[in-house]
C-alpha cells in the first residue's frame, strides 16, 4: 500500500489533491484532519522542552556532529 501525506489550504470548504500517475484508477481512501490537532504537545513533551531551552547554548553540538555520533554508535 502506498501513502501521501500532505498538508493543503482549504479554500471555500474545498481541497484539492492531485494524484501521481503511478496511483491506478480506482478507490482511494481519504482521511482529513484538522493540521491543528497534527502538532499537539502533551505537558511532558513541552517540560522537557523548556528545560532544553534553558540550558547553554556553549552545550550544543551541531547537527554534523550529532550524525557523526550516531554513524559511529550505531553503524549508519
Amino acid at each position: 500500500m502506498e501513502a501521501i501525506r500532505k498538508i493543503v489550504k482549504v479554500i471555500d470548504n474545498t481541497i484539492t489533491i492531485t494524484l501521481p500517475e503511478n496511483f491506478a484508477d480506482g478507490e482511494v481512501e481519504v482521511i482529513v484532519l484538522n493540521n491543528d490537532s497534527i502538532f499537539t504537545l502533551n505537558d511532558t513533551q513541552k517540560e522537557i522542552l523548556n528545560q532544553r531551552l534553558s540550558e547553554p547554548e556553549d552545550h550544543y553540538i551541531s547537527a554534523e556532529q550529532s550524525i557523526g555520533y550516531l554513524k559511529k554508535k550505531y553503524g549508519l
